[in-house]
């Protein structure tokens, strides 16, 4: 299986699906983190969150305001001339807004994706198989933040054609959707830099992703 090392096309449009869960019980864990952060639970299952284009980056480093923001691993759908491309990517989200309203906060923070991509459907026959992790770094000390496997969360094609149902939805070249994210470990909590991989276990190749976080001060 090939991995392309890809620049993003000119992005047109960029849809973050949230509780886009596959198992009850794990969609309802995540609703109880979120809350326990004063979140309110969502209206219906999966929502899909819409994000400015200018808000997608490569980078290997951002800026955010406040010490209230942290990452989320998720896969991420990029259309272009080449086909439907997998990456890995990281829903960085600023918390303290998330407590009164959820597509702001989506909006305040960069939303960071990887620069290696695999064809979808190189992938699509084993895509339950393949495993999201996280790890935060905080003082120089690295950890698990998140891990889980793709089968907990909806197909792609369930999510392309509940977005098209729901909401007319249309995707093309340009388009990008984060697919969802899988538990924490320990909670949701800042940290100095985050790495986001996507990992394939039957050929051990694994798309990853590093950036740093720069916290600028948060002035009234």
């Amino acid at each position: 299986m090939k991995t392309y090392s890809v620049s993003l096309p000119a992005v047109q449009d960029v849809v973050i699906a949230g509780w886009a869960g596959r198992d009850r019980q794990d969609v309802d864990h995540h609703i109880q983190e979120l809350a326990a952060i004063g979140v309110a639970p969502p209206t219906s299952t999966p929502l899909f969150y819409r994000v400015s284009a200018d808000r997608i980056t490569q980078a290997e480093a951002i800026e955010v305001v406040g010490k209230d923001t942290s990452g989320e691993v998720e896969p991420v759908l990029v259309w272009s001339p080449d086909g439907l491309l997998v990456g890995v990517g990281s829903d960085h989200t600023d918390r303290a807004s998330e407590a009164y309203n959820v597509a702001l906060s989506k909006q305040l923070c960069p939303k960071i994706v990887g620069t290696q991509f695999w064809h979808f459907d190189d992938v699509r026959d084993r895509w339950d198989s393949l495993v999201l992790r996280a790890f935060c770094e905080i003082d120089g000390a690295r950890s698990l933040y998140q891990e889980g496997v793709l089968s907990a969360l909806l197909l792609p094609e369930e999510l392309i054609e509940t977005r098209r149902a729901r909401d007319n939805g249309r995707f093309q070249d340009g388009s990008v959707m984060f697919c969802g994210t899988v538990p924490t470990a320990a909670g949701i909590f800042r940290a100095d830099a985050w790495t986001v991989e996507l990992y394939d276990p039957q050929t051990g190749i694994t798309l990853r992703h590093r950036y740093t976080v720069r916290e600028l001060p948060l002035i009234a």
